[in-house]
């Protein structure tokens, strides 16, 4: 089994990843682990891309968390299933908000070994701020997705669209190996 969870910034795309990896017993790849380094740097696409085949080789079985459209030839090479959540604009934003906060309450390192900390200024005041880039990508990233449900070249993929926290709870509560 091998999942993609795609979605707008705060959509929840690692929450649920997270849970579809416990449910399934499967390793979880969140994409911007792999991606930013310390410093709020980015990894050069052919180091990521690298960093992504090395994940994906180590099990016949994974769950992704992340869109990063560059990474489409290699996460969905032989994707068996991609799962959008997609939620309201209204919800969407709130939990972009409220995870914002949190993060930048908490001062947790984001991911480990990066010292990648949220800050208010940087979550709230800020060109960088995962707030507005959820604002600027929400309407962007429905038509992108929207698209690929109707590309002939993505119909040997199934596709489940969530566009609830009920639809996503009982998605994950039946969801069994394809």
């Amino acid at each position: 089994m091998r999942i993609n969870v795609i979605g707008t910034s705060g959509s929840g795309k690692s929450t649920l990843a997270r849970g579809i990896s416990e449910k399934l017993n499967i390793p979880y790849i969140e994409l911007d682990a792999l991606f930013w380094r310390a410093d709020w740097q980015g990894t050069p696409d052919e180091q990521f891309f690298a960093r992504l085949e090395e994940r994906l080789a180590a099990s016949d079985s994974w769950v992704i968390d992340g869109n990063y459209k560059r990474t489409q030839p290699v996460k969905w090479r032989n994707i068996d299933l991609i799962v959008w959540v997609d939620y309201s604009f209204g919800r969407t934003v709130c939990q972009a908000v409220k995870r914002a906060a949190t993060q930048a309450w908490g001062r947790q390192e984001i991911w480990a070994g990066t010292g990648n900390c949220e800050t208010f200024r940087k979550s709230f005041f800020s060109r960088d701020s995962i707030i507005l880039w959820t604002l600027k990508t929400y309407s962007k990233n429905r038509r992108q997705y929207e698209a690929l449900l109707s590309d002939p070249g993505w119909q040997h993929v199934h596709f489940v669209r969530l566009r609830s926290p009920q639809q996503t709870e009982v998605f994950l509560r039946n969801l069994t190996e394809l």
